[in-house]
């Protein structure tokens, strides 16, 4: 098993770099951890503090429209995971998910990037970051239609279908992370301008706080052009 990131889409997003934390062995069974809780809560009420009035122009989310523009999707329309989560801290409707996810939400709204996660033990085959078809199979987390993947679009997938549409807009509902989650591939991604050390930190945090609060064994990986494949 791994994570290969194909030439399609080096081609338009050259100079991406992509955080990988892959978390083995971990505890995610308690619901309503107060420690979770208490730095979600401070990372939330941080990242809207400093939100202006118009959220599309921050400079963690314009990047991320132009980019949804560059494979053909309308940004207002498909959301960034990073655009959406500061929009719900704004309106203060960031919600517990499960620990693990409300850790890497944490870590997202403190270094304003998007991050997401699969259960690896739901990964069929390698993880790949492409360019769709057009047509793959996806049902987004929490729907039960299939909403398949568009022509051209950035998408991670495995060998049954999607596992996350529209580069971060939505995870599947098949490799969500749960709380009988043991084994899970997060990643971080970061566009110009933000810098190898910028990325490496929210990914070393997000590795800790997976080891200190959850038991995990942990291993962080960054992917560029010149290095677009890992093995697990």
């Amino acid at each position: 098993m791994g994570f290969i990131i194909r030439e399609d889409f080096w081609q338009l997003f050259p100079n991406v770099l992509i955080g990988a934390v892959v978390a083995r062995d971990l505890d995610n069974t308690q619901a309503g951890r107060a420690d979770i809780a208490a730095l979600l809560a401070d990372a939330a009420a941080n990242a809207a503090a400093g939100l202006g009035d118009d959220i599309a122009a921050h400079p963690a989310v314009a990047p991320w429209r132009q980019a949804y523009q560059l494979f053909g999707v309308k940004p207002s329309k498909f959301r960034s995971s990073i655009e959406s989560l500061l929009r719900s801290a704004r309106a203060e409707r960031i919600r517990s998910v499960n620990p693990l996810v409300d850790l890497y939400n944490v870590v997202s709204l403190k270094h304003l990037l998007p991050c997401g996660g699969e259960d690896l033990a739901a990964v069929r085959g390698e993880i790949r970051l492409e360019r769709a078809s057009g047509g793959e199979h996806f049902v987004a987390l929490g729907a039960a239609e299939i909403e398949p993947a568009l022509p051209g679009e950035v998408i991670y997938h495995d060998d049954m279908g999607a596992i996350c549409r529209c580069w971060n807009w939505r995870e599947a509902d098949r490799t969500k992370l749960t709380a009988a989650t043991t084994d899970a591939f997060l990643c971080i991604e970061a566009l110009p301008p933000n810098s190898d050390s910028q990325l490496r930190a929210a990914c070393e945090e997000l590795a800790a706080l997976a080891r200190e609060k959850l038991g995990a064994r942990t291993t962080v990986e960054l992917l560029s052009r010149d290095r677009p494949a890992i093995a697990f």
